[in-house]
Formats: C-alpha cells, structure tokens, sequence
C-alpha cells in the first residue's frame, strides 16, 4: 500500500469516527448520562459492534467525547484569560465561561460528570471515578500552566501554581454542580462570590516579569 492510498485511508477513518462522535452527541444532549451504546449505534444508523471497532468499548467512546468537550471548553477558557481587561473582570469572566457551558448543555455535563447514573438496556454505567476525575486534573494542570506562566509567586511559586490550579478546578466544579442541581441563586451571583473567594491572594500577586500578565 502507497503513502498515498495510507493517507485517504486514514483520512477516511477520521471522518467516519467524527461522524460518530457527532451521533453520539445527538443522544447525549437528549439522554444525558443514560446515553447508551444501543441509542448511539441505532443514532449513527450503524450496528454496535462497528461501534466497539472504532472505539474499543463504551470507556472508549467516554474518553474520545470528553476529549472533544474538554478541549471546546479549554479553549474556551483560554480565550476568557487573555481577554484585554482588568484582571478580576478576567477572573470572573473565566469563572463565567465555565458555568455558561455547563448550563447551556446540562446533558453532556452529567454525562461527562455523573456517568455512574447511567446505563440502560443492558449498558453499565461509566466508573465515574476512573474517567471524570482525569478531566478535573487536566484542567487543573492547565489553569496551573497559566498560572505558573503569568504570576510572580516566588520560591516555590511552580507548586503553589499547582495548588491554586488544582483548587480552583476543585471549587468550580463542586460550586457548579451545586449550582446546575439547585440554582439557588443567579450565574452572576454565584460568579461574583467565587471571584471574591479566590480575590485575595490572586489580587496581590504580581505579573511575572517578561510574560503575558494574568
């Protein structure tokens, strides 16, 4: 096989998985974390077993879907950091993108966070300890990058970035999915109390010298 026909091969496959993947969407945003196996094949119009041959099994097909959302929403958040604007009003604008997306689609949320609640028609439910919580810590890690980047923490400041990375995820997304569940109070609201939470030690830490200011 040349290079060529390789190329239109694969090119072929990475089509039909994000045909896929778009079908699974579709049930996901009407089924939440009860979406299945047996739903998503019959969605795609396709039979299950051709689904666990692009994806393995249900884990597979979690994890290349919550790739898909985490980084939508990553980049999401990247662009709510470097907004040209004060720093609190880019504290809370971050925190703001965040809630947004998980209210807007409420369904892909539980999927991706509660999968233990699901299964249906003979599907087990996702071990939401072994898949959500590697999302969590990817966005930690990230927030913590940024931080590491842009702030002027001093001696120990990379660990201390990675504190505040993986505490902030933490808060955001406890006080979220109190939020999505009870909605006690507005997204302004709830955007404004966690920005004056995290406001202290963040508001007096300098830009560090040379990088792109937090």
């Amino acid at each position: 096989m040349d290079t060529t026909q390789r190329t239109d091969q694969q090119r072929s496959a990475d089509r039909r998985r994000r045909e896929l993947l778009e079908a699974a969407d579709r049930v996901v945003l009407r089924d939440g974390p009860h979406a299945s196996m047996n739903a998503i094949a019959a969605e795609a119009g396709i039979t299950k077993p051709i689904l666990y041959r692009h994806f393995g099994d249900k884990g597979g097909l979690y994890a290349a879907l919550a790739k898909r959302h985490t980084d939508a929403l990553l980049d999401s958040l990247r662009t709510a950091l470097d907004a040209p604007a004060e720093r609190r009003a880019r504290v809370e604008a971050t925190l703001d993108t965040y809630l947004t997306a998980i209210e807007a689609r409420p369904q892909v949320y539980r999927f991706l966070m509660h999968p233990a609640e699901g299964g249906q028609g003979g599907d087990q439910g996702f071990d939401v300890g072994k898949h959500s919580a590697p999302l969590l810590r990817r966005m930690g890690e990230e927030l913590a990058q940024v931080i590491g980047e842009r702030l002027d923490l001093g001696p120990g400041g990379q660990q201390l970035a990675r504190v505040w990375g993986h505490g902030i995820v933490g808060m955001m997304h406890a006080a979220g999915d109190w939020w999505l569940g009870e909605r006690p109070c507005s997204r302004a609201e709830l955007v404004r109390s966690l920005a004056d939470l995290l406001w202290g030690r963040l508001a007096g830490a300098g830009d560090k010298a040379g990088g792109p200011g937090f």
